[in-house]
Protein backbone atom coordinates (compact mmCIF):
# COMPACT_ATOMS: atom_id res chain seq x y z
CA UNK A 1 0.00 0.00 0.00
CA UNK A 2 1.08 3.24 -1.05
CA UNK A 3 -0.74 6.80 -1.25
CA UNK A 4 0.82 10.04 -2.54
CA UNK A 5 -0.96 12.71 -1.92
CA UNK A 6 -0.81 16.74 -2.18
CA UNK A 7 -2.98 18.93 -0.23
CA UNK A 8 -3.43 22.55 -1.27
CA UNK A 9 -5.02 25.90 -0.77
CA UNK A 10 -5.03 28.73 1.02
CA UNK A 11 -3.88 30.43 4.18
CA UNK A 12 -6.60 29.87 6.33
CA UNK A 13 -8.21 26.76 4.98
CA UNK A 14 -7.21 23.97 7.50
CA UNK A 15 -5.18 22.27 4.94
CA UNK A 16 -2.50 21.00 8.36
CA UNK A 17 -5.43 19.86 9.85
CA UNK A 18 -6.39 17.74 7.20
CA UNK A 19 -2.67 16.60 7.57
CA UNK A 20 -2.99 15.84 11.04
CA UNK A 21 -6.28 13.96 10.67
CA UNK A 22 -4.67 11.89 8.04
CA UNK A 23 -1.55 11.39 9.78
CA UNK A 24 -2.91 10.57 12.97
CA UNK A 25 -5.07 7.46 10.96
CA UNK A 26 -1.95 6.32 9.16
CA UNK A 27 -0.12 5.98 11.98
CA UNK A 28 -2.99 3.84 14.51
CA UNK A 29 -3.17 1.98 10.59
CA UNK A 30 0.72 1.14 11.68
CA UNK A 31 1.83 2.99 8.14
CA UNK A 32 4.58 4.74 7.53
CA UNK A 33 4.04 8.47 7.02
CA UNK A 34 6.50 11.34 5.62
CA UNK A 35 5.09 15.17 5.38
CA UNK A 36 6.58 18.22 3.99
CA UNK A 37 4.91 21.60 4.33
CA UNK A 38 5.02 24.42 2.44
CA UNK A 39 3.34 27.25 4.27
CA UNK A 40 3.80 29.77 1.86
CA UNK A 41 2.64 33.40 3.56
CA UNK A 42 1.88 32.90 6.92
CA UNK A 43 -1.20 34.91 6.49
CA UNK A 44 -4.76 34.27 5.56
CA UNK A 45 -4.76 33.99 1.72
CA UNK A 46 -1.10 32.62 0.72
CA UNK A 47 -0.52 29.57 -0.82
CA UNK A 48 -0.63 26.94 1.47
CA UNK A 49 0.73 23.37 0.22
CA UNK A 50 1.52 19.76 1.46
CA UNK A 51 3.35 16.75 0.61
CA UNK A 52 2.17 13.49 1.96
CA UNK A 53 3.51 9.92 1.83
CA UNK A 54 1.83 7.17 3.16
CA UNK A 55 3.28 3.45 3.04
CA UNK A 56 3.02 0.20 4.45
CA UNK A 57 6.76 0.01 3.94
CA UNK A 58 9.15 2.54 5.24
CA UNK A 59 9.23 6.22 2.81
CA UNK A 60 12.51 7.51 1.90
CA UNK A 61 11.83 11.08 0.78
CA UNK A 62 8.96 13.11 2.03
CA UNK A 63 8.60 15.20 -1.23
CA UNK A 64 6.32 13.69 -4.05
CA UNK A 65 7.80 13.86 -7.46
CA UNK A 66 6.33 14.95 -11.09
CA UNK A 67 3.53 12.75 -12.08
CA UNK A 68 3.22 10.42 -9.00
CA UNK A 69 0.67 11.56 -6.96
CA UNK A 70 -2.36 9.53 -6.12
CA UNK A 71 -4.57 12.04 -4.76
CA UNK A 72 -4.66 16.47 -4.07
CA UNK A 73 -6.65 17.24 -1.87
CA UNK A 74 -7.55 20.95 -2.68
CA UNK A 75 -9.55 23.42 -0.73
CA UNK A 76 -9.24 26.83 -3.81
CA UNK A 77 -10.06 25.55 -7.15
CA UNK A 78 -7.37 27.31 -8.81
CA UNK A 79 -4.65 25.79 -6.32
CA UNK A 80 -5.56 22.23 -7.80
CA UNK A 81 -4.98 23.42 -11.13
CA UNK A 82 -1.19 24.43 -10.10
CA UNK A 83 -0.45 21.15 -8.74
CA UNK A 84 -1.98 19.20 -11.36
CA UNK A 85 1.58 18.51 -13.22
CA UNK A 86 2.23 15.83 -10.07
CA UNK A 87 -0.84 13.73 -10.40
CA UNK A 88 -0.54 10.54 -11.99
CA UNK A 89 -2.23 9.44 -15.14
CA UNK A 90 -5.22 7.61 -13.44
CA UNK A 91 -4.78 9.84 -10.10
CA UNK A 92 -7.74 11.54 -8.12
CA UNK A 93 -8.57 15.05 -7.89
CA UNK A 94 -11.08 16.33 -4.60
CA UNK A 95 -11.40 19.88 -5.08
CA UNK A 96 -13.52 22.93 -4.01
CA UNK A 97 -15.65 24.29 -6.11
CA UNK A 98 -15.75 27.51 -4.71
CA UNK A 99 -12.72 29.85 -5.39
CA UNK A 100 -10.73 32.17 -2.56
CA UNK A 101 -10.13 35.32 -4.74
CA UNK A 102 -7.30 36.56 -3.17
CA UNK A 103 -5.28 38.00 -5.62
CA UNK A 104 -6.71 40.86 -8.19
CA UNK A 105 -6.30 39.04 -11.17
CA UNK A 106 -7.90 35.53 -10.07
CA UNK A 107 -8.43 33.75 -13.32
CA UNK A 108 -12.59 33.21 -14.42
CA UNK A 109 -13.84 30.43 -12.73
CA UNK A 110 -15.88 29.21 -15.10
CA UNK A 111 -12.57 28.45 -16.93
CA UNK A 112 -10.91 27.15 -14.31
CA UNK A 113 -13.31 24.79 -13.61
CA UNK A 114 -13.50 23.94 -17.30
CA UNK A 115 -9.96 22.50 -16.78
CA UNK A 116 -10.55 20.40 -13.78
CA UNK A 117 -13.63 18.99 -15.61
CA UNK A 118 -11.40 17.67 -18.13
CA UNK A 119 -10.21 15.48 -15.64
CA UNK A 120 -11.46 11.43 -15.73
CA UNK A 121 -10.81 11.11 -11.99
CA UNK A 122 -12.15 14.38 -10.10
CA UNK A 123 -14.59 15.14 -7.20
CA UNK A 124 -15.77 18.63 -7.17
CA UNK A 125 -17.81 19.79 -4.39
CA UNK A 126 -18.67 23.08 -2.39
CA UNK A 127 -17.50 22.57 0.97
CA UNK A 128 -18.23 25.96 2.17
CA UNK A 129 -22.61 25.66 1.44
CA UNK A 130 -21.98 21.72 2.66
CA UNK A 131 -20.35 23.11 6.11
CA UNK A 132 -22.99 26.07 6.53
CA UNK A 133 -25.90 23.66 6.11
CA UNK A 134 -24.11 21.73 9.12
CA UNK A 135 -24.08 24.77 11.23
CA UNK A 136 -20.60 25.78 11.08
CA UNK A 137 -18.16 26.41 8.44
CA UNK A 138 -15.22 26.28 9.95
CA UNK A 139 -15.73 21.81 9.35
CA UNK A 140 -15.44 22.93 5.43
CA UNK A 141 -11.99 21.67 5.40
CA UNK A 142 -13.20 18.53 7.27
CA UNK A 143 -16.23 18.08 4.38
CA UNK A 144 -12.96 17.65 2.20
CA UNK A 145 -11.76 15.39 4.07
CA UNK A 146 -14.52 12.90 4.22
CA UNK A 147 -14.52 13.82 0.11
CA UNK A 148 -11.29 12.31 -0.21
CA UNK A 149 -11.09 9.61 1.96
CA UNK A 150 -12.24 6.81 -0.89
CA UNK A 151 -9.10 7.59 -1.81
CA UNK A 152 -6.70 7.31 1.07
CA UNK A 153 -6.32 3.95 1.34
CA UNK A 154 -6.82 4.09 5.14
CA UNK A 155 -10.37 2.93 6.05
CA UNK A 156 -13.00 5.56 7.04
CA UNK A 157 -13.61 4.23 10.59
CA UNK A 158 -9.49 5.07 11.12
CA UNK A 159 -10.09 8.76 9.46
CA UNK A 160 -13.14 8.75 11.91
CA UNK A 161 -10.73 7.80 14.75
CA UNK A 162 -8.48 10.38 13.64
CA UNK A 163 -10.67 13.11 13.80
CA UNK A 164 -11.76 11.87 17.47
CA UNK A 165 -7.75 11.85 18.43
CA UNK A 166 -6.79 14.99 16.97
CA UNK A 167 -10.11 17.48 18.46
CA UNK A 168 -10.62 15.72 21.89
CA UNK A 169 -9.03 18.30 23.58
CA UNK A 170 -11.78 20.95 21.92
CA UNK A 171 -14.72 19.12 23.29
CA UNK A 172 -17.24 16.22 22.40
CA UNK A 173 -19.15 18.88 20.34
CA UNK A 174 -16.37 20.18 18.65
CA UNK A 175 -15.75 16.07 17.81
CA UNK A 176 -19.72 15.31 16.58
CA UNK A 177 -19.90 18.45 14.03
CA UNK A 178 -16.41 17.17 12.60
CA UNK A 179 -17.62 13.87 12.27
CA UNK A 180 -20.64 15.23 10.57
CA UNK A 181 -18.59 17.19 8.26
CA UNK A 182 -16.77 14.41 7.14
CA UNK A 183 -19.91 11.51 6.71
CA UNK A 184 -21.01 14.85 4.81
CA UNK A 185 -18.46 14.75 2.24
CA UNK A 186 -18.00 11.44 1.66
CA UNK A 187 -21.42 11.13 1.11
CA UNK A 188 -20.54 13.75 -1.76
CA UNK A 189 -18.07 11.70 -3.14
CA UNK A 190 -19.71 8.42 -3.09
CA UNK A 191 -22.47 9.62 -5.38
CA UNK A 192 -20.20 10.54 -7.86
Amino acid sequence: MKTDIILSGVGGQGILSIAAVIGEAALKEGLYMKQAEVHGMSQRGGDVQSNLRISDKPVASDLIPMGQADLIISLEPMESLRYLPYLKKDGWLVTNARPYVNIPNYPDTDKVVEEIEKLPNKVILDVELIAKELGSPRVANIVMLGAATPFLGIGYDKIAGGIRSIFAGKGNEIVELNLKALQAGFDVANRK
